[in-house]
């Protein structure tokens, strides 16, 4: 059940750690006032509309294709009329066992909530706050929560990995995730009508990753 909200989870750690790292660097590095501070933190919190698009999107569109070419074992009587089963939840109803084509949506949302969550940590990098602050203390609980969220993450897509699905669902969950990882932080938030990436907009790959304490 943890796996399952997978997204739930990543979403509510995420959006205090955006709204509270873009505001501060919106503030103290480009000198923005209050009002395009602001505009500046829910430009970035739109990443999470993007990524609560994409969640429902893939897990819709992997359960209709599962019942789209699933069919269901029983272990009714042979007397009795086989009953024709349309979906899964209607299989399972009646203790049967539906089989179809399963793209894992563990290795979909995992690998994807793992990359979108380093992205997003790397803005760390640029950010310098006072020690004694409650709000250096605030951002590094956040950090570290992430970065413990992470490493469930990667330790429930090696249980994937190892113990469910086929080899070929569990490829194609991996490359829908990537590809939507890549679809969104490299291509189009670099685009001017998009959420961005993380302040001061610069790709993760030029990152030296050396946060500021």
């Amino acid at each position: 059940y943890f796996v399952k909200v997978a997204w739930a989870w990543t979403f509510w750690l995420l959006l205090p750690f955006i709204t509270i790292t873009t505001y501060q660097f919106a503030e103290s590095k480009f000198l923005y006032g209050p009002t395009k501070s602001i505009l500046a933190v829910l430009r970035r919190l739109s990443a999470l509309l993007v990524g609560t698009v994409i969640w429902y999107v893939c897990t819709s569109l992997f359960m209709y294709i599962e019942n789209l070419t699933g069919m269901c074992s029983t272990s009714g009587e042979l007397s009795e009329p086989r009953r024709l089963y349309t979906t899964k939840q209607e299989c399972h109803q009646d203790n049967g066992i539906w089989n179809g084509f399963d793209i894992s949506g563990h290795c979909f949302l995992l690998s994807y909530c793992a990359l979108m969550i380093v992205e997003e940590v790397a803005v760390l990098e640029g950010l310098s706050i006072d020690q004694n602050s409650k709000l250096h203390v605030v951002i590094n609980g956040l950090f570290v929560s992430l970065c413990f969220l992470t490493m469930i993450w990667v330790f429930m897509f090696l249980c994937t990995a190892v113990y469910f699905h086929d080899f070929s669902q569990k490829l194609l969950g991996v490359l829908i995730g990537l590809s939507a990882w890549y679809g969104t932080y490299r291509f189009w938030y670099l685009k001017p009508f998009s959420p961005g990436l993380p302040l001061p907009n610069i790709p993760l790959s030029s990152k030296k990753h050396s946060y500021s304490r």
